[in-house]
């Protein structure tokens, strides 16, 4: 009898084998996360039994647990290009370029959207740095009238200014939703909606739904509000209430905020991204509550080492994982 190799699929992650495969539904809560220590340094050798996990105030008992530094990677890339960003494109664009031919190994895969006005997918997943560096140096065209083109991602025509909340809303429910193994929705962006039809909250919601990580670079062209050089405004501008939906955002998926100004760099952001991205931990158990009714819980996970912070998303909705 020949024995067909095992595929496991869990909320959030895959183990590819060779096919043909069989595909179980285990039902598991799988959480990806973060070790930092009080330099901020990342801790990457942590074992199971240093973690404890709670849902909803109540520790519960880890049934996997993995150190995520190779399984595949899904990034979703949304830049910000709206006028306010005008004079930072090309930086973007190079930045970016050498990011994805570090970060993007053997079955992983990358999108890239802009958004402004209305939210356009220049290149749909690709493991190819190539098609995605193709793709940046459309970053500097104006959105077309109409609709998103020419990719699956729906777009409606918007007279806003910069739909940063309805281009999350887009990558996690028209492209992450269906992805599997770890996602992350990386922004570059000044953290300034203007228009989008998708509350804050919403957005949140679908990236927690579609198992992704949000990553928000806060860069901006202070020059654009009426400043000069790097720095904070809070008047109309960044650093107000567009840093604090950045941190929102971020921090309820297990994401964090980074600040590009004088001591960093785009690229240097971009090299800590790739760092933490490839020094997670997974972590699984199995819900108190089976029942898939939509119904949001809270997670917390803590380390022994109290001068260990754990950077994790603080919850997820029970639903059906999409196949």
């Amino acid at each position: 009898m020949k024995i067909l190799p095992l595929l496991v699929t869990l909320p959030g992650i895959a183990l590819a084998q060779q096919e043909p495969t069989i595909k179980v539904d285990v039902n598991l809560v799988n959480v990806l996360c973060s070790v930092r220590n009080k330099s901020n340094g990342l801790v990457g050798n942590l074992e199971k039994s240093d973690f404890t996990i709670y849902e909803d105030g109540k520790q519960q008992e880890i049934k996997f647990f993995t150190r995520e530094t190779d399984l595949p990677l899904t990034i979703g890339l949304l830049v910000d290009t709206s006028g306010s960003q005008r004079r930072l494109v090309d930086d973007e664009k190079r930045a970016a370029s050498q990011f994805f031919a570090k970060v993007l190994r053997k079955k992983d895969l990358a999108f890239l959207m802009q958004f402004g006005t209305e939210a356009e997918l220049l290149q749909d997943d690709t493991g190819s740095p190539r098609l995605l560096q193709d793709a940046l140096e459309q970053l500097h065209m104006s959105v077309p009238v109409g609709g998103l083109h020419p990719g699956p991602v729906p777009t409606q025509q918007n007279q806003a200014g910069t739909i940063l909340f309805d281009a999350v809303y887009l990558a996690s429910t028209e492209k992450m939703r269906t992805e599997v193994g770890r996602k992350a929705i990386i922004l570059i962006t000044d953290g300034v909606d203007e228009g989008s039809k998708t509350p804050i909250n919403k957005a949140i919601e679908e990236a927690q739904k579609s198992d992704s990580i949000i990553y928000s670079i806060d860069y901006e062209d202070p020059a654009a509000y009426g400043g000069g050089g790097f720095g904070r405004i809070t008047i109309g501008g960044p650093g107000g209430q567009g840093l604090r939906d950045l941190g929102k955002m971020s921090s309820e998926t297990g994401g964090r905020v980074f600040r590009v100004d004088r001591h960093n760099s785009l690229n240097d952001i971009f090299q800590d991204l790739q760092d933490e991205m490839r020094s997670q931990y997974s972590i699984g158990y199995a819900p108190p509550n089976p029942n898939k009714d939509g119904s949001y819980h809270k997670i917390e996970i803590k380390v022994d080492a109290k001068d260990y912070k754990v950077q994790a998303r603080k919850g997820y909705y029970a639903i059906e994982t999409q196949q």
